[in-house]
């Protein structure tokens, strides 16, 4: 028997994309560059596989279960290994002793880490949607969901660098939540809103979770519906769960939301959750802010004008405040303008966000410190700007809510 051929039947079973000729010779770097990460790892077992051959990709998954003895992925393409040493294999999971459902959502996994190890962005690109980052905000969360990856970036001298990504698990019934019970992952720009250890939750959730405050403001506006979605470990005996097996969170390997956490702000991280994230280069990206910066700053001294006329030409004809429409927004607001002297407005701590799957959408959350001749307020806004006629508008305004807690809605033990 020809000893290539399990080799390269292994490989090609496993459609791994290590094994196409388009990418052949291209080995991705990690973000953080730990070579120790699971992900390197496997990778790695299959470059060696097509390089040195059988013995030698042994010596590395080896070296995986070694450090990760709960890595079932791992477990699985060991078997695999020492099959393809007495004969060619099918197919991943040569095996009768592996539950045929459990077993294809290993398959599943196997593909996804190594398609978005392979799919990972160059150096100078970046998520279109990461517009600006208020200064004090150090890292910003973007998942991609169709990928099952969760990257981090670090928000400095007005760019962002990625610092890390991971493997991640979504809903069962995949991305674009909509309603309660629906089990989908959500779709949209969100922020942790807080922290809860491992110790205080069912294994379930493993190391700890990071609660995030969806539904939005938009999502509310949709007539979205649905709660506690959360970013969260997995159980004490796997080491990951297949790529679609929430009931809608974002769950994560206990040894990477470990290493996530020391890098969350509570109230403060931003999380997007894009269907697939679009890369642009940081050039790009500056430009489109610049852009927007300059429709916000004509808002701002629009209102300091007291001109109504101005003021409103910046909102849009579906605006919505408060249970207000345009009409009465803009009777309300012509009324107090015109018991106004002088306006003062000045705005810091500036988040903008293009929501992903939506491009004319953005989302601004912004510290307004607002004076008048008769009042003075600061006050935490969020704005949903979209684009009509060739222009951005606001088609939501309000104070920002701090959100409370919700539980996911699968909790074990939750009461209806």
């Amino acid at each position: 028997m020809n000893a290539r051929r399990p080799i390269l039947n292994l490989v090609s079973a496993a459609l791994f994309a290590l094994a196409a000729p388009a990418l052949a010779g291209s080995v991705p770097h990690t973000a953080n560059g730990d070579p120790a990460r699971a992900d390197v790892q496997l990778e790695k077992v299959f470059a060696t596989l097509r390089s040195s051959g059988i013995n030698a990709a042994l010596a590395e998954v080896n070296g995986i279960l070694a450090r990760y003895p709960n890595f079932r992925l791992a477990h699985l393409v060991h078997g695999d290994l020492l099959l393809a040493r007495a004969r060619p294999i099918a197919a991943l999971g040569n095996t009768k002793h592996v539950n045929p459902e459990r077993l294809e959502e290993l398959r599943t996994e196997a593909l996804a880490r190594l398609r978005a190890r392979q799919a990972h962005p160059a150096q100078n690109m970046v998520p279109r949607y990461l517009l600006r980052v208020a200064p004090q905000t150090r890292n910003a969360i973007v998942i991609d969901a169709g990928r099952s990856r969760v990257y981090v970036f670090e928000n400095a001298n007005g760019g962002f660098r990625m610092v890390d990504d991971y493997y991640t698990t979504i809903g069962k019934r995949g991305f674009a939540k909509e309603r309660e019970g629906d089990k989908k992952t959500p779709i949209g720009v969100y922020r942790v809103v807080s922290y809860i250890p491992g110790k205080k939750l069912p294994d379930l959730y493993g190391w700890g979770a990071f609660p995030i405050d969806y539904p939005n403001e938009w999502d509310r506006l949709r007539g979205r519906t649905g709660y506690g979605i959360w970013l969260h470990g997995v159980p004490s005996d796997t080491y990951a769960r297949a790529p679609q097996a929430s009931d809608g969170c974002v769950a994560l390997a206990n040894p990477d939301i470990a290493v996530l956490s020391k890098l969350v702000q509570t109230g403060e991280t931003p999380v997007v959750i894009a269907d697939r994230i679009e890369w642009v280069p940081q050039e790009r990206l500056a430009s489109e802010r610049d852009a927007f910066l300059k429709s916000l700053e004509a808002w701002r001294t629009d209102w300091e004008s007291r001109d109504a006329g101005r003021y409103l030409a910046n909102y849009a004809k579906e605006f919505r405040s408060a249970g207000m429409d345009l009409a009465a927004w803009s009777a309300h607001k012509r009324r107090v303008n015109a018991g106004k002297a002088w306006i003062k407005v000045s705005i810091e701590n500036l988040d903008v966000f293009r929501s992903p799957g939506a491009p004319d959408l953005i989302s601004v959350s912004f510290e307004q410190d607002y004076r008048s001749s008769n009042l003075s307020q600061r006050t935490r806004k969020r704005q949903y700007w979209v684009m009509e006629d060739g222009r951005w508008k606001i088609a939501y305004e309000a104070p920002a809510k701090v959100r409370k807690l919700a539980l996911p809605e699968s909790f074990p033990g939750k009461r209806s």
